[in-house]
């Protein structure tokens, strides 16, 4: 009862705030703002314009541009543009540029445990991810871990299930991963590296040709629209599901902690808010681009679509949790991080069988 009488007020505060709003809208009041203006920098781990992903950055700075009426302008460089697409987040961190867009496994050489806020493999979804983001301390965890290097994360978009990856050879059991040199980072890069392939680290601009020349065997990547973009299926022979090693991929808005906290609280405001309307448009766009490009791999191309073994995944699996293990013991911030991640995976797992399973 009591649980209900709360939810009843808030809706009626909620309700009445909605008719006071509606009070002040007619009576034409004029907000004030200072007429201060900020021209920023952002820098990308992506290629120019990349379908969805720096296309999103550019979106980010658009909105912005419009939420704040012109008074905010941002600057949008593709990776190797301003700086190489691995040094964003130096670039951000020293005051290079202002704000950049990519994911946080990239970071892992600054510290193992940003690599939890953008995926773990076998672990949870992108609705579930930003619940706990959003809800379940997730934030402000990863807030506390970039602290140190004056910067302000926050979720900004995301790919949601990946596929798992593209193969010149059939997966049939564990060794036929052993000795595979395969572009994969984050988590699940250590996780093969158990399996016995060697993990490689390369921006995508560099995937297709690394994959023809022979530099790497295979490669993950995305999932249908942009794995098809790019043209894999002209130079691999098998696309494997499911993508364990990223059953979601969270997006992040890096921001200059100093620059951040010198703006007005409302474009404060008008950042995070163009950052969560990047998180729910990605995942959406992901979805429906993929849908349309997976039937175009089946009908246009002589490409594999297969299934890991069950088997192959079951091993995965427990190389998964080795990996994680070790992470934990030897990083202190990796193991609050990931503690807090898999209580909410547990404790959400309930409703999840209840609500999505058939």
């Amino acid at each position: 009862m009591t649980e209900r009488r709360e939810f009843l007020k808030k809706a009626g505060v909620f309700g009445g705030s909605a008719l006071a709003f509606g009070c002040n809208s007619e009576q034409k009041q004029t907000a004030i703002h200072t007429k201060k203006t900020y021209e920023w920098k952002m820098v990308t781990t992506w290629s120019p314009h990349f379908p969805i992903l720096g296309e999103g950055a550019d979106k980010i700075a658009k909105w912005i541009e419009e939420m704040s009426d012109g008074r905010m302008k941002i600057q949008v460089y593709g990776g190797g543009e301003l700086v190489p697409p691995f040094e964003s987040f130096d670039a951000v961190s020293g005051g290079i540029a202002e704000m950049s867009h990519g994911a946080s496994y990239y970071w892992a050489g600054k510290s193992a445990a940003t690599q939890f806020f953008a995926s773990v493999p076998f672990g949870m979804n992108a609705q579930q991810m930003h619940s706990w983001i959003y809800f379940g301390g997730g934030l402000q965890l990863w807030e506390e871990l970039y602290a140190p290097f004056n910067l302000v994360p926050m979720p900004a978009g995301n790919t949601g299930a990946q596929m798992g990856g593209w193969f010149n050879r059939e997966i049939n059991s564990l060794s036929d991963l052993s000795g595979l040199k395969m572009r994969m980072p984050g988590l699940g890069g250590k996780v093969i590296a158990k399996a016995g392939s060697s993990a490689i680290l390369s921006p995508g601009s560099e995937i297709y040709t690394n994959l023809e020349r022979g530099v790497i065997d295979a490669t993950e990547w995305i999932g249908p629209y942009h794995d098809y973009l790019m043209g894999f299926h002209k130079i691999a022979k098998f696309y494997y599901y499911p993508g364990w090693h990223e059953p979601c991929g969270t997006m992040e808005l890096l921001v200059n902690k100093t620059a951040f906290d010198a703006l007005p609280k409302d474009l404060q405001t008008i950042i995070r808010t163009a950052a969560g309307r990047a998180t729910a448009e990605m995942l959406v766009e992901f979805d429906y681009q993929n849908q349309i490009y997976l039937q175009k791999l089946k009908t246009e191309s002589k490409v594999q679509i297969r299934k890991f073994p069950d088997e192959v995944l079951e091993i995965l699996k427990n190389y998964t949790k080795e990996v994680i293990e070790e992470i934990i013991l030897q990083d202190s911030n990796s193991k609050k991080i990931y503690e807090s991640y898999s209580k909410f995976q547990y404790e959400i797992k309930d409703w999840i069988d209840v609500s999505e399973k058939n």
